[in-house]
């Protein structure tokens, strides 16, 4: 049985399992520690401490198959929540309540569920099955509430397989109500690379990817690593395209029609993604025929910049301007103003922008493939730039994550870690074996090696890269800091051979995933579960 299908009888399983499932992961299982229940009273009284507003946002997210307009005359099947992608974006205020019913009309017996990236909110509202709730099953529903108590930038997606690759995706804006940002206007920008419906399912990409190097019939010339160029179709030299070579974005050997290889890129230490994507979208639309933001001259502008994709680093650029960056991750830093920033899967940036006069490419380039997603700014008469524009402020500067310093508002006070965990990354390309600690995430029994925390603890995670990839490290339920004195965020890039050391404060009680957000490594196994000791 192939690991798709096995992951689809255990979901279905555990479905048909109920509260039976979670019951059994919040004990003492199998002789482990007593773990806290993501239900249990510890996460009610935390729930309650949020206080809030009182006002309840109540909404239908209907996730179903349908034919999603991309621009340019290219339509595609695929997912989505209620027949766009993004889906309609849900904008409240710090401290409202949201009660978000989720209809699962996807075919077949295909589970599901929504987790809302980037929120501190309560566990078992998380929407990670089996550990925080059983997948919602086609036909059925289920409905997220909880308090929304910190203002930012956010988003919503399946955690279920890789259906995050498909259109299954929308903003959430939890916005402050006393915003001490000022600006005119504001844009929500949602980047996202793009295959479901042109070469395939990500599931079929997955599958691919599953088999590694080492399953892969190949039989031209390769290059200095072993990889296989002549199977592709393509010479060693052109092996960082973005694989447009035929009608379906594909040349070559179709057994391999999802791998991308030869991609490389220096700010992201080496190698830049396995997956082939035949197109990369801006608020779901090709740059053939872009998304397009109408302001006026002069008008300080608020880009909230958000990275959906499941492979992709985005580097990010508005041609004749530049970035102030003010929040990543929801959370504010001291101002940095930039040319251009690097946004991985997950992450999110705002930035200040004041407008020029004229017609302006915003440009999201595929880090190290060759490729690349645009929408426009129009403040006056001009033509439109094409579809491939490259502004020269993507070769300007770039500020990290690691050069930005945290508000002082939202600063973590200096104090010794209680707790350390060193989360080691390890796998490899040829048996795409991705793990942590060299063990990877067991579905069936998710508790089964945990990173224990306790409630009150100043917790350190030492991620440590011993693998020739890229991982942006996701961690649910909270938000840690970098180092002493960076930015606060939830997700971060962890380079190759690299060591990024992160610090939270253990306050929202329950059980947390910490994975890597690229939706393959993810899947394959790059995942471990936080969990607060009973």
């Amino acid at each position: 049985m192939n690991s798709i299908n096995r992951r689809s009888v255990l979901l279905a399983g555990l479905a048909a399992a109920g509260t039976g499932m979670l019951a059994a992961c919040s004990g003492d299982t199998s002789g482990g520690p007593a773990l806290l229940s993501p239900s249990g009273s510890h996460v009610a009284r935390t729930e309650k401490k949020r206080g809030g507003t009182g006002r309840v946002h109540r909404l239908n997210l209907t996730a179903a198959p349908g034919r999603l307009d991309l621009g340019g005359g290219t339509t595609v099947t695929s997912w989505a929540f209620s027949g766009r992608t993004p889906g309609k974006e849900i904008r409240i205020t710090a401290g409202d309540t949201l009660a978000a019913e989720l209809s699962n009309q996807l075919p077949g017996r295909t589970t599901t569920s929504i987790h809302w990236h980037g929120l501190a909110l309560r566990s078992d509202m998380d929407g990670v099955p089996p550990v925080t709730q059983t997948a919602v099953r086609a036909g059925a529903g289920f409905t997220y509430r909880f308090i929304a108590d910190t203002p930012g930038t956010y988003f919503f997606h399946p955690h279920v397989g890789v259906q995050l690759d498909r259109g299954l995706y929308a903003p959430l804006i939890v916005e402050d109500p006393k915003e001490p940002l000022s600006y005119e206007d504001e844009w929500v920008v949602v980047l996202d690379d793009w295959l479901d419906g042109v070469t395939g399912t990500p599931d079929d990409a997955f599958a691919e990817l599953s088999k590694g190097m080492g399953g892969m019939e190949m039989g031209g010339t390769g290059d200095s690593s072993g990889h296989d160029m002549g199977a592709m179709g393509v010479s060693p030299s052109a092996s960082a395209s973005s694989g447009h070579g035929t009608s379906d974005g594909v040349s070559g050997d179709m057994s391999m029609k999802f791998m991308l290889m030869g991609a490389t890129s220096d700010l992201l230490g080496g190698d830049a993604g396995d997956v082939r994507y035949p197109h990369h979208l801006i608020n779901g639309r090709i740059p053939a025929d872009p998304a397009v933001h109408t302001g006026k001259p002069g008008r300080r502008v608020r880009l909230r910049i958000i990275n959906a994709g499941g492979d992709t680093a985005y580097r990010v650029a508005l041609g004749g301007h530049k970035l102030t960056i003010t929040h990543t991750d929801g959370f504010p830093v001291e101002h940095r103003q930039v040319d251009a920033l690097l946004i991985g899967m997950g992450e999110r940036y705002d930035v200040l922008v004041t407008l020029d006069d004229g017609v302006f490419p915003l440009v999201a380039l595929a880090e190290g493939k060759d490729a690349s997603g645009m929408a426009l700014v129009r403040t006056g008469s001009g033509q439109a730039p094409g579809p491939t524009v490259r502004p020269k402020e993507l070769d300007g500067e770039i500020v990290t994550a690691s050069q930005l310093r945290a508000a002082d508002d939202v600063r973590l006070e200096a104090k010794k870690p209680d707790r350390v965990h060193r989360i080691e990354l390890t796998g490899t390309m040829a048996g795409y074996d991705w793990a942590v600690n060299g063990k990877r995430f067991d579905m069936a029994d998710p508790t089964a090696h945990p990173l224990l925390v306790e409630e009150g603890q100043r917790v350190r995670l030492d991620f440590v890269n011993t693998t020739d990839m890229w991982h942006p490290m996701h961690l649910h339920g909270h938000t840690y800091q970098l180092g002493g004195t960076g930015p606060r965020k939830d997700t971060t890039i962890v380079l190759p051979r690299k060591k990024v050391s992160v610090v939270f404060d253990a306050d929202n009680p329950g059980q947390w995933m910490l994975h890597c957000h690229n939706a393959y490594h993810g899947e394959a196994g790059m995942m471990a579960l936080v969990a607060y000791r009973a």
